[in-house]
């Protein structure tokens, strides 16, 4: 090597050098991307699962025992729905907070945030005296939902390029059926000899013990990175604060702007819109099917309450299949192309389980069908998102169309209370709240942004 030639520094190895709990300086930063080993990303990739599956075991759990909850307080069938939707509503007020949290404060913070809301609305749930603190309590568990869209964003900024980040990550979002698998199963188990308050009360204590966890990961070194280059643009230094923001390959030409208002200019315009209305949709389908399952299963085809759960069980392990199915598929052909591929078989197959026959066998096999591609492509989804948007508006964007899910939740429970209240089957109604949304959802991404994988 010549005198004249410049020396490229070798960038850090993160867990070698960077801090946990305070900032890398400006020397190790505009070194560039460190060198994150794979025992980080491990570490990571569990405590991301172990923060999601808590989230949808409490999330879950709500629709699972809610027919029990009723029994309690003496509500009727409509009167329980209506406490859902107004639930439904709370979480999403709750889960607006989100992306502005991932955006401006960090990755790992929302990590921390998130899981912690999910410990304290289990926890309190145990001790309801009614409606209203139902309903209050039950409005945290937006900080629960949301956490997932802080591992899509997290770990996709964690993984960095790679063939096989898409499965990888499928395995941290197959926390969904992980998690409602043991909702369902600690409710089988738990019910007959305990309340149904005790179920709920025991999600708090390792959701505790992740939040623990989740303090010794690192910040993501692309929103260091973005948070640098803020305060070096804020003191005047654009000209430093613009090559960090090339050395870690961030878009931060309208970071100046509002993260909102950025989601529905030209560039990102459409993309929002398809991304917003295939959540809302899917999200009715997705309340039918997993959130008021055994409702739907019980009034519905006929099957009793004990066997709705087993029927819930064996399906959601159809549904962590899915997962991994999806994960592998989007890096083979795009995860756009999958999830819209998933969404549309699944609205197929739920409509086929429900006006199909009643026998066990039937519905087992069609529900696990359905769960299997309408959870499945989640794992594509939200990984999707989190590479759809630039960094500097990743976690509003991300969330704006995540929070629509409990849009579509309370879209679903309306329609499919206002259908039964019209005097028509729990099958006919579940179609029109459900089926129907889970398969328009699939053709509405086709007008969403292909990625590079």
């Amino acid at each position: 090597m010549s005198a004249a030639e410049p020396i490229t520094p070798t960038p850090p190895d993160i867990d070698h050098v960077w801090s946990r709990h305070g900032r890398p300086s400006d020397e190790l930063l505009f070194q560039g991307p460190p060198n994150i080993s794979p025992r980080v990303i491990r570490t990571t990739s569990i405590v991301c699962f172990l923060a999601w599956v808590f989230s949808v075991y409490d999330f879950v759990l709500f629709g699972t025992l809610l027919p029990k909850i009723a029994d309690e307080f003496g509500w009727s069938a409509s009167y329980s729905t209506a406490i859902a939707t107004w639930v439904t509503a709370g979480t999403f007020v709750v889960s607006l907070a989100v992306g502005p949290l991932l955006d401006r404060y960090g990755r790992k913070p929302a990590l921390i945030i998130t899981t912690a809301g999910a410990a304290l609305a289990s926890g309190l749930t145990a001790g309801v005296v009614g409606a209203l603190s139902l309903i209050g309590v039950r409005s945290l568990s937006g900080l629960g939902y949301s956490e997932e869209v802080v591992n899509g964003v997290y770990l996709n900024e964690m993984y960095g390029k790679g063939k096989q980040r898409g499965f990888k990550y499928s395995l941290v979002q197959s926390g969904w059926p992980v998690g409602a698998l043991l909702a369902s199963a600690f409710a089988a188990v738990l019910l007959p000899i305990v309340s149904w308050r005790f179920v709920f009360l025991i999600a708090t204590f390792p959701a505790i013990a992740i939040v623990f966890l989740g303090r010794r990961l690192f910040e993501s070194p692309s929103f260091t990175a973005l948070r640098r280059s803020r305060e070096l643009r804020a003191d005047g230094r654009n000209e430093e604060a613009n090559e960090l923001a090339d050395l870690y390959d961030l878009d931060v030409s309208r970071d100046h702007e509002s993260g909102f208002r950025q989601l529905f200019e030209p560039d990102l315009r459409r993309h929002t819109f398809c991304l917003a209305g295939a959540w809302l949709l899917n999200w009715m389908g997705i309340q039918v099917f997993s959130v008021l399952g055994t409702t739907i299963l019980t009034d519905g085809k006929g099957v009793s309450f004990s066997n709705a759960l087993v029927i819930l069980i064996l399906a959601n392990v159809a549904g962590f299949l899915g997962y991994l199915f999806h994960g592998w598929l989007g890096d083979q052909i795009g995860r756009r192309n999958t999830i819209v591929i998933g969404w549309t078989l699944g609205g197929l197959a739920m409509t086929a389980m429900l006006f199909g026959p009643s026998s066990a066998g039937y519905v087992i096999t069609m529900y696990a069908i359905g769960l299997f591609f309408l959870l499945g492509p989640y794992a594509a989804m939200v990984f999707y998102m989190g590479e759809s948007f630039p960094a500097r508006v990743r976690g509003v964007g991300s969330n704006t169309a995540h929070v629509m899910g409990p849009l579509g939740a309370i879209a679903g429970s309306a329609v499919l209370t206002a259908v039964m209240s019209a005097g028509l089957h729990a099958t006919a109604a579940a179609f029109v709240a459900g089926a129907l949304g889970i398969f328009i959802s699939g053709l509405l991404m086709l007008g969403a942004r292909t990625t590079a994988q």
